[in-house]
């Protein structure tokens, strides 16, 4: 018999899989078969290139994974440079994400809360953004704001400064800019949902009672949207960690995506690319983890 032969036949399946007999038994197998195909997809899209990954990151040859060693975690570790990437990579996804949440939240009240003129186009031009690349993103910033860019122009011709001083587009501030607009339309969209099923009486009570509306918002309102507020948090940050077609356009500052491609470029570091692909992957697991976590515990609050 065959190896294959006496694996399957190795194999039992339960009974209840193949003749379910009560409406649990049956619930069960539907639930399987739901999963079947993203487990398939987890296999093959997931696991399989992550485990190659992980094994190329710890191998003792450049181009084939054999032997193992910690060579490439121990230069993340020790050497400068790449602490430095880390470092630009936090801070910067920190103050962009902080920012377009900080945005966001009047932009969803105004959307939500106010009956406001076409208000469908509106939505629209907010949400937009998302469907975009990052590529064109950077572009439309570099449009704007570079050398030749349209507001430059139009201040460097209302001033006595240069076009040249006045352009920021290929600047850490012109990368902010287009970060935030990738991050914004997610953000808001989230809150804006949020703010939808927030009941408007405690508010309307609180504003009666002669409540300022920032005392109404930080008393009453917020409360309502804190977890809507940790769900947007996370998830901008995540898409903060993981931008990558912008930094290919304003490269004005090292990220660790961006240092990513640059280890696969000349000189090929295949090793220090893998252990920086997986170091990403279990800090942003290990991220989604635990602030789910926190978000749940908001949730039950």
């Amino acid at each position: 018999m065959s190896v294959a032969g006496r694996l399957a036949d190795s194999v039992t399946v339960p009974g209840w899989l193949l003749a379910p007999v009560t409406e649990r038994d049956r619930e069960r197998r539907r639930v399987i078969a739901l999963c079947l195909p993203f487990a398939a997809l987890a296999v093959v899209a997931g696991v399989y290139p992550l485990a190659e990954v992980a094994r190329i990151s710890v191998s003792t040859q450049t181009y084939d994974s054999v032997g193992f060693t910690l060579a490439a975690y121990e230069t993340l570790l020790t050497d400068p440079y790449y602490r430095g990437v880390a470092v630009n990579t936090l801070w910067f996804a920190a103050a962009t994400t902080v920012t377009a949440v900080g945005l966001a939240v009047p932009i969803a009240h105004a959307l939500e809360s106010y009956d406001l003129p076409a208000s469908d186009l509106l939505v629209t031009l907010v949400s937009f953004p998302i469907s975009l690349p990052g590529i064109v993103a950077a572009f439309m910033v570099l449009v704007l704001v570079g050398n030749s860019g349209l507001a430059t122009s139009v201040v460097a011709a209302f001033s006595a400064a240069s076009p040249l001083d006045l352009a920021f587009g290929t600047t850490t501030g012109g990368l902010f800019l287009a970060y935030l607009y990738s991050m914004i339309p997610r953000a808001t969209l989230i809150l804006r949902g949020a703010y939808a099923e927030v009941d408007d009486r405690p508010a309307e009570a609180a504003q009666s009672l002669g409540a300022t509306p920032f005392q109404t918002f930080r008393y009453v309102t917020f409360p309502a949207i804190r977890p809507a507020i940790t769900g947007a948090l996370v998830l901008t940050f995540r898409t903060a960690l993981a931008i990558f077609g912008t930094l290919l356009v304003i490269q004005s500052l090292v990220v660790w995506t961006l240092q990513i491609s640059r280890e696969l470029g000349p000189g090929f570091n295949l090793r220090v690319a893998g252990a920086m692909a997986m170091a990403y992957f279990v800090f942003a697991f290990a991220f989604t983890a635990l602030a789910l976590r926190y978000t749940e515990a908001e949730v039950g609050l």
